[in-house]
């Protein structure tokens, strides 16, 4: 009787030790607008192998390739949704596992929306942008479930059942041009999400990218010298710069090459951060 007992107890820690988040599963939420769900077409390099150290958890179903939300899969592109392109996450994510330890896996979790205000991530406004968000925008969001924040939240606390949260990504600005308050209204959303997961200021950093700049003749250039006041509002956050990131046709959005380059930038911070 008392070796059932024993053999049960056993059981029982290995079964709660099996369920412990695995500390070199680093997580990254990324989330913001066009540039961050991708815009520039997905080339043959871009396609080709991808470390499965580098995993995905997939925020939508994708019926063509089976791909299921809430599964992880193997980081190939797209990230975002089935029919995104290229993103900096894509480049960020292997930027890390090339020079990470082998035995440090990357996750990342996306929500982006083409077009979007800040607004849309603030669980106190979202509502009421969502309710006069142009008919084209509507059926992004809702392939969310109608609520992108509550999707990434979602998503983020099963990939904490996994791993462990090392940071937050955005791309975000474009929609708010020349708006001062944009800080502001990031740190409410980033506030929200470390309150929402259970996270630490000190510990999850958050790395807000430039838009085009303006040596690519970029459109929205003039919003990166309010991006670049970011770290003023939250102590822990980090500008990417955009300079001689090569631009697409619109100097809205990144060219392929602009969007490998950024992501690389991204991954470049992460690693200092991380002491590498």
């Amino acid at each position: 009787m008392r070796a059932l007992l024993l053999a049960g107890l056993l059981m029982i820690g290995m079964n709660a030790m099996a369920q412990q988040p695995d500390p070199n599963f680093h997580i990254y939420l990324c989330f913001g607008q066009s540039n961050m769900e991708g815009n520039a077409r997905i080339e043959e390099q871009d396609r080709a192998y991808v470390d499965p150290r580098f995993q995905v958890l997939s925020a939508v179903d994708y019926p063509s390739t089976g791909r299921v939300q809430g599964q992880w899969y193997t980081a190939y592109p797209p990230l975002a949704r089935e029919n995104t392109n290229l993103t900096p996450v894509d480049y960020f994510g292997r930027t890390l596992v090339q020079n990470l330890p082998e035995d440090v896996r990357v996750g990342i979790v996306m929500v982006a929306i083409g077009g979007c205000k800040i607004e849309l991530f603030d669980k106190n406004e979202a509502e009421e942008y969502i309710a006069t968000a142009p008919d084209w925008m509507k059926g992004m969001i809702e392939a969310y479930g109608g609520d992108p924040y509550g999707r990434l939240v979602e998503l983020a606390k099963i990939a904490q059942q996994s791993g462990v949260i090392k940071g937050i990504l955005l791309h975000q600005g474009e929609s708010n041009t020349g708006e001062v308050e944009w800080p502001a209204k990031v740190k409410t959303v980033y506030d929200n999400l470390l309150s929402d997961l259970g996270l630490e200021a000190d510990s999850v950093p958050l790395l807000a990218g430039e838009v085009v700049a303006a040596d690519q003749g970029g459109v929205c250039a003039s919003m990166n010298p309010i991006i670049d006041t970011l770290p003023q509002t939250i102590p822990n956050s980090f500008v990417i710069p955009a300079s001689s990131c090569l631009d697409g046709w619109d100097n809205l959005h990144f060219s392929a090459a602009g969007y490998r380059q950024l992501g690389r930038r991204y991954g470049a911070q992460m690693l200092s951060i991380l002491g590498y």
